[in-house]
């Protein structure tokens, strides 16, 4: 019992140390397209749901992640149910305007076998493309325990993500590197690197950045603010320096978090939460090339649940925000929940789980110079 509680010791303190010292910022965040002032468009033109593997009955946790030629990948796990044995990491590819048929890119067999040991279940997986083409996905799997005891997996493609091998697991937590999950999209820097949100769950909930340089990999992690109730952050840089994050709240405010850095992701502050309801749902946020930011965000309605609206805003400050539409809604148990959003040439595209059972996506037309 004493070595026991001397490790646990041993573990805070290495913990408390890590967030003692600010990061420090190595690259600053790409700004694709300068903001300019004006305002945008949307035009809906198409919604469809992604072609699900035959005889699977739950789907859920959508990642879209570009390709060259205005193509797409999209990433989502599915089987029985969640944390189900039979649950896989499947894939899509977005080609002239159809989906096609998906594809088994990660199980708990196949890492299990690359890693070297048991994979209990596997969970949300995340990519991102990188300058020379290659395809990370990064998927949360766990051996012994739940999501708390979970551990991220970086996997590499070089054939634009027919196939995928693992790299490494991802040196996140001094807890034997446990309780490290990812949710939302990452963001590229001006350098070829990339930042990837990750979040902290076991006890208590905090969300994270970790940066990784052109060659994919692991350069430095922040900490995203002291809050210990958030969790799965949405990223958006707003200049060189200027970067916000939105947050899933698992705290009894029951609103969306805000975080705020003005050093390139190195250091954050926390900001008061939006006046946007959160019944700890998963948020996705960018940021327009005119300036604005859009959210899509599970909003509470009268006779409805939280996850039944799956609503999108519009912001111009990040602080006040406005309705644009709700992209899906239903009744009481109905579920729309986890998006995500990509912009490809002049198009917003939009995945979300649709009632646990697909993959739902929208398409939209973005016009400059109009109000959204």
């Amino acid at each position: 019992m004493l070595a026991l509680l001397l490790a646990v010791l041993a573990v805070l303190a290495v913990e408390a140390a890590r967030w003692t010292r600010s990061s420090r910022a190595q690259a600053a965040p790409a700004l694709v397209h300068p903001a300019a002032p004006g305002s945008v468009s949307l035009v809906e033109l198409s919604r469809s749901l992604i072609p699900m593997p035959s005889g699977i009955p739950s789907a859920h946790a959508s990642s879209l992640a570009t390709l060259p030629g205005d193509r797409m990948l999209a990433f989502w796990w599915a089987g029985s149910r969640e944390s189900g044995p039979n649950v896989k990491v499947y894939a899509s590819q977005w080609r002239d305007g159809t989906w096609s048929a998906p594809w088994v890119v990660a199980s708990r067999e196949s890492l299990g076998a690359e890693l070297g040991f048991g994979v209990r279940r596997i969970g949300n997986p995340v990519a991102w493309t990188d300058r020379q083409g290659r395809v990370h996905l990064y998927v949360v799997a766990t051996g012994l325990g739940g999501w708390a005891a979970s551990r991220v997996v970086h996997a590499v493609s070089t054939d634009l993500g027919a196939s995928f091998s693992v790299r490494r697991v991802l040196p996140m937590s001094p807890l034997f590197n446990t309780s490290v999950l990812v949710r939302t999209s990452p963001v590229g820097l001006a350098d070829g690197g990339w930042w990837l949100p990750v979040y902290f769950e076991i006890g208590i909930k905090y969300p994270m950045l970790m940066s990784f340089d052109a060659d994919g990999e692991p350069d430095w992690l922040s900490r995203i603010g002291r809050r210990t109730t958030t969790l799965q952050p949405a990223i958006v840089p707003v200049s060189a320096s200027e970067v916000r994050a939105w947050m899933r709240d698992a705290s009894d405010e029951r609103r969306v978090q805000h975080a705020h850095s003005r050093d390139g992701g190195a250091s954050w502050e926390d900001l008061p939460p939006l006046d946007l309801p959160n019944e700890s749902t998963s948020v996705a946020a960018i940021r327009t090339m005119t300036g604005e930011y859009l959210m899509l965000h599970n909003h509470i309605v009268e006779g409805g649940s939280s996850r039944s609206t799956l609503r999108l805003s519009v912001s111009d400050d990040g602080h006040t925000w406005r309705t644009v539409a709700d992209v899906a809604s239903g009744k009481a148990g109905d579920e729309f929940s986890y998006p995500t959003m990509q912009q490809v040439g002049d198009e917003l595209h939009v995945t979300y789980t649709h009632q646990r059972q697909a993959i739902a996506h929208h398409r939209f037309r973005i016009k400059t110079g109009e109000k959204i």
